[in-house]
């Protein structure tokens, strides 16, 4: 006990030494009595040191800078070049079997089909969440087995085909377990968080989405006028202009849908952790004048990182894991690059970029260094499965998309039907992406929010419970795989005598 913490009361008159001395003896007590072990409990920053907008360094603003160039060259050289292609597929046709009208149009209809499924989509899932999740686990690998099976069936003969159909039936029915043994049982927690995150949707949320779509819609098919040109001509080079043009739509692609991300999770961020009301498309005229170079490098990096990090999740699930949990404590080894290459680049450091104007990797690791802090929160943002459902929903309209082209194509002109299945189904997965962000960045900036200040009135007990859920099933693998090694230590060992 402190000497100092008496002294100030010597002053005291003889009435209030009682009371004095029954002080130090409770702090006696106090000092002599060992602490109670409590379980740790995230502490709320006060508001002093709350994240603040911050200064990017020179290298930050400098890679800002630069990412933004790289973006808005492209689409202007992309923009020139597709022009370039369609003016000389049109004037300078070399292919006696391509005929214009009989190759874009089964196309572009795909393209309008996949902006009309997206929409639809969305409204489906406003009107009824479960029913709309449900049904995109369970018919988007059928939908996608179909594409492979037309793909198998109808030319046996072009080893190229046979290999795609085959890794698209393999990818269909891997899904379809996944759907129904692996997802099964993270249902009602996902449905529950994403009927909470998106309960208040932020102004002109809806409105955002459905241009976005528009958008996409209108771009896509900009570029299928120069892959129809390159397409045209059957030269050498026209295989590299096409993989140009792809190249360039999915990543322009991904900005599109990482621009919504960054925009909607800030203002779903500023409601829950500040109580305050964004207009969302204020956040996007912010997210596109100050913050486009940031968001083209997360869009570079996060699916990188994605790809690395859900192989290793697969690689342990079809092991002897059934969960993250030896990722999450490996110290070496392909599971500690996934555990920590997160911090680098998450989809989630996309709310801080938005709401704190920080570069991409100090956000991606703030927001992840917050979720470690929160106990067992990093295992509940796996465990929540928004992701896989809006990659879900994408596959199924990418796929509808290529079974449109697919079908026209075979019954109007059978020479180009796998060309345009796989480009149909390409931008149909994009636009797909595309429509569903919104989805995914209310999640986002809600369990962002949550993680600083778990305490708040505005969250219920849907994430607690989850987390002593999770506790209780993880201390039952703990007993469960103890008894197995006290059976297996237990067992004698049997010596043949000669």
């Amino acid at each position: 006990m402190d000497i100092t913490t008496i002294a100030p009361c010597s002053h005291l008159s003889r009435d209030s030494r009682g009371s004095l001395d029954l002080c130090v003896t409770k702090e006696i007590e106090q000092a002599v009595t060992p602490p109670v072990v409590q379980q740790p409990q995230p502490v709320t920053p006060p508001a002093a040191q709350q994240p603040q907008p911050q200064q990017q360094t020179l290298t930050g603003r400098f890679f800002r800078c630069l990412f933004t160039c790289i973006f808005y060259t492209q689409l202007t050289l992309i923009s020139i070049f597709v022009i370039l292609l369609t003016l000389r597929g049109l004037v300078c046709t070399k292919t006696p079997n391509f005929h214009p009208k009989k190759w874009y149009t089964p196309l572009l209809s795909s393209v309008a089909v996949s902006g009309i499924l997206s929409v639809a989509w969305n409204c489906f899932f406003v009107c009824n969440i479960r029913a709309t999740v449900k049904a995109t686990f369970w018919f988007s690998p059928l939908l996608t087995l179909s594409v492979g099976l037309f793909l198998i069936l109808y030319d046996k003969s072009n080893p190229v085909v046979l290999c795609i159909g085959a890794l698209i039936v393999v990818y269909s029915i891997v899904t379809e377990m996944y759907g129904g043994l692996y997802v099964r049982n993270k249902y009602e927690f996902t449905f529950k968080m994403m009927s909470i995150a998106t309960g208040m949707l932020p102004t002109r949320t809806r409105a955002i989405a459905i241009v976005s779509v528009i958008i996409s819609v209108f771009y896509s098919g900009f570029l299928v006028a120069g892959i129809g040109g390159a397409t045209a001509t059957r030269t050498r080079l026209d295989i590299l202009f096409i993989s140009i043009i792809v190249i360039s739509l999915a990543w322009t692609m991904q900005v599109l849908k990482n621009v919504q991300e960054v925009a909607i999770s800030k203002a779903t961020y500023v409601y829950f952790r500040r109580d305050e009301v964004m207009n969302a498309c204020d956040a996007l005229g912010v997210t596109l004048k100050k913050q486009l170079g940031i968001v083209c490098i997360g869009s570079t990096l996060v699916p990188l990182i994605v790809l690395y990090r859900g192989m290793i999740r697969g690689f342990n699930l079809q092991g002897r894991c059934d969960d993250d949990q030896e990722m999450y404590e490996s110290t070496r080894g392909c599971n500690w690059i996934a555990n920590h290459i997160i911090l680098c680049g998450n989809r989630y450091g996309f709310v801080h970029v938005g709401a704190y104007k920080k570069g991409f990797k100090q956000a991606s690791s703030d927001t992840w260094r917050r979720f470690r802090t929160v106990a067992g929160f990093e295992q509940l943002i796996d465990f929540d499965i928004t992701s896989s459902i809006c990659f879900s929903s994408a596959m199924g309209i990418g796929a509808v998309s290529a079974l449109t082209a697919r079908i026209w194509e075979l019954l109007i002109d059978r020479d180009h039907y796998f060309e345009l299945t796989i480009y149909a189904f390409i931008i149909g997965y994009f636009v797909g992406r595309v429509s569903s962000a919104w989805l995914q960045a209310c999640v986002m900036g809600y369990y962002v929010a949550y993680s600083e200040d778990p305490q708040s009135d505005k969250f219920d007990n849907t994430i607690p419970n989850r987390i002593e859920r999770q506790n209780i099933e993880k201390a039952k693998r703990e007993v469960e795989h103890n008894r197995v090694l006290e059976v297996d230590e237990g067992e004698p060992t049997h010596v043949s005598h000669v």
